[in-house]
């Protein structure tokens, strides 16, 4: 899991009723941050900072939201939750949490007037643990579906998922929340999800109502440059996973976090990214449960 990263944290806040939730990733103090958008309809939040470049290269916690753009809101809870024990970036005489962001569309499926606000944030940073982490349909998994080309309502039940590799002291470890508008393959290119319309069917795609969204974790040391490139492999990843990948309709993002502790190969690092991200991709879909009316690949089998 991703929290086989040493002093990494992963905390859910998941609403059952409305369908959806926020999923919250801490770290520990200096961890470096990056970030790659690929997707043609992303909603993010502090993504600019964390490019190559910019005057703060730390980053103390990451947001992946249901909710649409309403579920930013769930970064504000995070930033309270971060400074009431004194964790941020020192600005004059305030310290201040930099927080980075991104949201998913689940509004289709359960209560669309149930996003995940400020309280769900600071309530996924309470859940946080170091320890297993829930897969499947909770957290920013929760309302989240997947292979919905060319008819959405023949789709699947998408959700959370994570997986990690280890090289001796050096551990890389991803977590995707998995909303695609394209179909989940298998390592062979075997299908795992595919949309269950006939070939007659009308095509019928949602405009801007997917997303896939990955967190990647590692120990090692990188700099901010180079753990861009690990942001770049992750989205190789969703693209062994998921066809098609990045997707007018999809806002594809990937985040990464490097603590500074190991030495590591930076090939094997990218690699890494990659492998974890589509290992995740699957994980999150085959451990997800039917809801909303969206039927489930891992209950169905």
């Amino acid at each position: 899991m991703i929290t086989d990263v040493p002093g990494i944290r992963v905390g859910h806040w998941t609403e059952l009723e409305g369908i959806t939730g926020c999923t919250v990733v801490l770290c520990p103090p200096g961890t470096i941050g990056a970030a790659e958008v690929r997707g043609g309809a992303p909603g993010t939040r502090g993504t600019e900072s964390l490019k190559a470049g910019s005057l703060v290269s730390e980053i103390h916690a990451i947001v992946l939201a249901g909710g649409s753009a309403f579920g930013l809101a769930a970064c504000t809870g995070v930033e309270r939750w971060l400074e009431e024990r004194g964790v941020g970036f020192e600005i004059g005489p305030v310290k201040v949490p930099i927080v980075a962001g991104a949201i998913l569309f689940d509004l289709g499926i359960g209560d669309p007037a149930v996003r995940p606000g400020a309280d769900a944030g600071y309530a996924a940073c309470e859940a946080a643990t170091d320890g297993e982490i829930a897969e499947g349909s909770v957290g920013a998994g929760t309302g989240a579906t997947v292979a919905k080309f060319p008819d959405p309502t023949h789709g699947w039940k998408g959700g959370v998922g994570t997986a990690s590799e280890r090289d001796d002291d050096a551990v890389v470890g991803a977590l995707v929340a998995v909303n695609a508008v394209g179909d989940v393959v298998a390592e062979d290119g075997s299908s795992i999800a595919a949309n269950r319309a006939g070939p007659e069917t009308e095509r019928r795609a949602w405009a801007m109502t997917n997303t896939t969204l990955v967190v990647v974790a590692t120990n090692a040391k990188p700099d901010k440059a180079r753990a861009g490139r690990l942001a770049i492999a992750a989205h190789d990843g969703l693209a062994r996973a998921i066809r098609p990948a990045h997707t007018l309709w999809d806002g594809d993002t990937a985040f990464v976090l490097a603590t500074g502790e190991a030495e590591a190969d930076q090939l094997w690092l990218e690699q890494a990214a990659a492998a974890t991200t589509a290992e995740a991709v699957r994980r999150g879909v085959l451990r997800a449960t039917s809801a909303g009316g969206v039927p489930s690949v891992g209950e169905e089998t």
